[in-house]
């Protein structure tokens, strides 16, 4: 665990809400990476992606902290104190196949 980030300790076991990003599947857009909200388990897309999707979902919910997910990379990020530190003993599993746009 990474010292200066008290919200690790809310991180959940979640299940993913979508097998890829839920919002570009939505609308067919792509996608670059997925990450998955750990307090929720919104799967949105990463940065480097066109929509950001992850982030505007914490933006819209404060939910502070994501895992990356496409595949599971076994890193988490908090957006509130944006610290990185190690998931890889509490990976979320994928409930299905990932589409893979590149």
């Amino acid at each position: 665990m990474s010292k200066g980030c008290t919200h690790i300790f809310g991180i959940r076991d979640v299940t993913p809400s979508a097998l890829g990003c839920e919002e570009c599947l939505k609308t067919g857009s792509m996608w670059l990476h997925l990450r998955i909200c750990r307090t929720c388990g919104h799967v949105g897309c990463c940065d480097d992606s066109p929509n950001r999707h992850a982030t505007k979902h914490f933006h819209a919910t404060k939910h502070p902290v994501i895992e990356g997910y496409d595949p599971p990379e076994g890193w988490g990020w908090c957006y509130v104190d944006e610290v990185m530190f190690d998931l890889s003993d509490r990976k979320t599993p994928h409930n299905g196949p990932i589409p893979r746009y590149y």
